[in-house]
């Protein structure tokens, strides 16, 4: 005998089945939809929009953290050894300063040793002017350790004498905050070492 009872009981699994697959597709649209913002930004993260003359939305890739790195690098040796080794009467103290920002301990190290050697006194004294004609460097990596080796050729002007120098150089390169304008790269030298310094040429003027 069909009751009342029994058509409630249908009704209302019935509407059970109903908020069952409501509730399942609320759950499968919202983990969709967070797939999709999270394949989003991290696209996001390797492009760049620019607008061109006619109002059109351009992407443009940008370059990847490891291209930047080698660029990065090549500066900051670069900027490095120019300042620590293109110096004169009167410009040492400004230059070895901006030189020593660029490294760690072992850079102020080399700098205190030379300082005791008399190599700046000196500098003042015969008025020398020590001047880096080229620098050369070549970074490796090698299981997250970045290495450096650098050959900078400088003169020396005695005066009447011109000697020429080639020095190379060799260290570690670690990732740092940047600072503005000390350390614009955001690079340190760390492990830092005079390797071998070879004289070129000796020229009368």
């Amino acid at each position: 005998m069909k009751t009342s009872y029994k058509d409630i009981y249908t009704v209302l699994r019935m509407n059970r089945l109903i908020i069952i697959v409501v509730v399942v597709g609320a759950v499968l649209s919202s983990i969709f939809s967070g797939w999709m913002v999270y394949t989003t930004y991290h696209k996001a993260l390797n492009n760049a929009f620019a607008i061109n003359t006619n109002g059109a939305v351009i992407p443009l890739k940008l370059v990847s953290q490891k291209e930047n790195f080698q660029v990065e690098a090549l500066a900051h040796l670069e900027l490095f050894h120019t300042y620590f080794y293109n110096i004169d009467a009167s410009n040492y103290e400004r230059n070895l300063e901006k030189a020593l920002w660029l490294g760690n301990s072992s850079v102020d190290n080399l700098y205190r040793q030379k300082k005791a050697d008399g190599v700046y006194n000196r500098l003042l004294q015969y008025s020398l002017v020590q001047r880096v004609i080229s620098i050369e460097s070549k970074v490796e990596a090698k299981d997250g350790v970045y290495s450096f080796k650098t050959i900078t050729i400088f003169e020396i002007n005695r005066g009447t004498i011109v000697d020429t120098y080639e020095l190379t150089t060799t260290g570690n390169l670690i990732i740092v905050d940047r600072n503005f304008p000390k350390n614009t790269h955001g690079l340190l030298i760390t492990n830092y070492f005079e390797n071998s310094l070879k004289k070129l040429s000796n020229q009368n003027q």
